[in-house]
């Protein structure tokens, strides 16, 4: 409960003022039994008419009013209250998720996290909201009006001695089944959450190898999954309403056939019998609000477990202790002393072994190899998106746990090979870079990324919007709004994983003339499988399984490394044929 008072404390008074007003709405519903009682006894001795019955009958309108706007309140403290919880919860656990490396949304899946974040959250909301309105009012109820119908006839109150314990008996054992059905409800929810982000997002993939059929089978097995699970919890919980029913009408008709005879003995007026059944309703049904519930509470309860996962992982990636606030990248050389790096931490074969590697503030490193030999895995290094196994890397001779993750990683800018826009104006994009720079910057950053001449031939020019994923712009000028994005950025560590592959060479010499006189002070790693991208740069690293196989110039590794010059020579067998 102390996890959850966190986000009751700003709302107390809401949570306090819900259950006081349905509390005046029970005091009414115990009251007007009795009133009734009076009323029905004076028709039956012909006093109806009486200045005490008409006023015992305006007491019944007045109590009426009065239990609505105890409903009507409790209903409009408890909407705020849980809205409001809901509201808060759901902004911790994204602040949570965005603290998050990607080993940790690897272990908890996008699908899920999303599930929790949304459906998860909604479970909670609706058990506060019904908690509020019914955590005072049924279990009051059942008390008030029990004690009302034994103060009225002692002995028929015994019929309820057989009636609530089956109930509470019936409504356990109901409980027991349903709860771990609702987890495994809440399970395949996130299944098939995460097929349809999958599909939605990978669309044209989809379209383009005419996979429409297989896609529409894999979300009909997570479809059926869901549907199989959500039947599962649906036939324990059917049975709760009618075995309630049923307890409560038998309990009626006892009352009848046990209180009748009485009255036509003339033993207790027909007023009180009608009383007396009036409070048996009330009795069994707050039992009945009671094993709903406990009903959402045990799905409450499933849901509330997940949300206390994701909100007490720690995060494998954050400041450490020796975290200097007032360090920043002031030149950008980089280092890396023995690095070992597996993405599995029992993984035999690591990704990448025993690196080591200077690289000088302010020069140009082209990194090349063949695919998946770790290049970018080894970039990823540097603004600690990773952590090594082995060995260290440091930026401006210090490790890199020595900074703050915010000031390490505003000192370097990556630009990835899967460029991602956001859903906004081009200006908003370009300004993730820098949320303060004015017009005239972004314009110049526009210029140096190539990206100013295709902006300027749109209508909006700057102000244009972008779907989400920038998905109405071409390949090529995505890349280069986001190169335009880093440059923004100013930093001192520029990295380029492969993110002009999509533009063209003479297009990407102009951009890597932009890099060479506006960031003549910065550090910039290319990556790129083109040798026409990296022959330039003022050292080339060439990787290999993981592992150094060459540095050095363009002409040094033409002459020493094999691997590079089996590139090389590939390259221009291309090029020429």
């Amino acid at each position: 409960m102390k996890r959850w008072f966190k986000y009751i404390k700003p709302y107390l008074s809401w949570f306090i003022l819900g259950p006081i007003c349905m509390i005046i709405e029970v005091v009414g519903e115990v009251v007007m039994p009795k009133l009734l009682a009076n009323v029905i006894n004076a028709a039956n001795d012909g006093t109806l008419t009486n200045g005490i019955s008409l006023g015992t009958m305006a007491l019944m309108i007045g109590t009426a009013l009065i239990m609505m706007a105890g409903g009507v309140g409790g209903a409009y403290f408890g909407s705020k209250a849980s809205v409001n919880f809901a509201a808060d919860l759901r902004a911790d656990i994204y602040a949570k998720v965005q603290t998050f490396s990607f080993a940790n949304i690897d272990k908890f899946q996008t699908g899920s996290l999303i599930t929790r974040m949304t459906n998860d959250v909604t479970q909670l909301q609706n058990f506060v909201n019904m908690m509020l309105r019914m955590m005072l009012r049924a279990p009051g109820m059942m008390i008030a009006a029990l004690v009302m119908a034994i103060a009225l006839r002692p002995s028929l109150a015994t019929v309820f001695a057989v009636s609530i314990p089956l109930l509470l008996l019936t409504v356990g054992f109901i409980i027991k089944m349903g709860f771990p059905r609702f987890k495994k409800m809440q399970e395949k929810v996130d299944g098939i959450n995460s097929t349809v982000r999958e599909n939605v997002t990978n669309v044209r993939v989809v379209k383009s190898f005419v996979r429409e059929d297989f896609e529409i089978e894999k979300f009909g097995r997570a479809n059926q999954d869901l549907k199989d699970a959500k039947i599962g919890a649906v036939k324990v919980m059917i049975f709760i309403q009618p075995v309630m029913t049923a307890i409560m009408y038998g309990t009626i008709i006892a009352l009848i056939l046990t209180g009748g005879p009485i009255v036509l003995k003339g033993d207790m007026p027909a007023g009180d019998l009608s009383a007396f059944i009036t409070y048996a309703t009330p009795i069994l049904s707050s039992l009945m609000m009671v094993s709903f519930m406990l009903m959402f509470s045990s799905r409450a309860l499933a849901s509330g477990r997940r949300i206390l996962e994701v909100l007490d992982e720690k995060s494998d990636i954050t400041d450490t202790e020796s975290a200097d606030p007032s360090l920043r990248v002031e030149k950008g050389s980089v280092e890396f002393k023995g690095v070992t790096f597996r993405y599995y931490k029992d993984s035999p074969d690591p990704v990448l072994r025993h690196i080591d590697l200077k690289i000088p503030a302010g020069i140009t490193l082209g990194i090349t190899g063949s695919t998946g030999c770790g290049k970018t895995t080894l970039v990823s290094l540097i603004p600690r998106l990773y952590d090594p196994d082995e060995g260290s890397v440091l930026v401006d001779g210090r490790n890199v746990k020595d900074y703050t993750l915010k000031n390490l990683r505003d000192g370097v800018s990556m630009v990835l090979q899967n460029n991602t826009l956001f859903s906004g104006t081009i200006a908003d994009n370009l300004r993730w870079g820098d949320e303060d720079a004015t017009d005239e910057e972004l314009r110049q950053a526009a210029e140096y990324a190539q990206a100013a001449k295709f902006v300027d031939t749109f209508k909006d020019g700057y102000d244009t919007l972008l779907d989400k994923g920038g998905t109405n712009v071409s390949g090529g000028q995505k890349q280069r709004l986001c190169i335009a994005r880093a440059l923004l950025k100013k930093p001192k560590i520029l990295i380029l994983d492969d993110s002009t592959s999509a533009v063209d060479t003479a297009t990407e010499a102009m951009i890597r003339q932009a890099f060479h006189n506006e960031l003549n002070d910065s550090t910039k790693i290319i990556i790129s499988q083109r040798i026409s991208s990296v022959r330039d740069a003022d050292l080339i690293l060439v990787m290999d399984d993981g592992a150094v196989s060459g540095l050095g110039t363009h002409d040094e590794l033409l002459a020493s490394n094999e691997a590079y010059r089996e590139i090389c020579e590939s390259q221009a067998e291309r090029k020429e044929a």
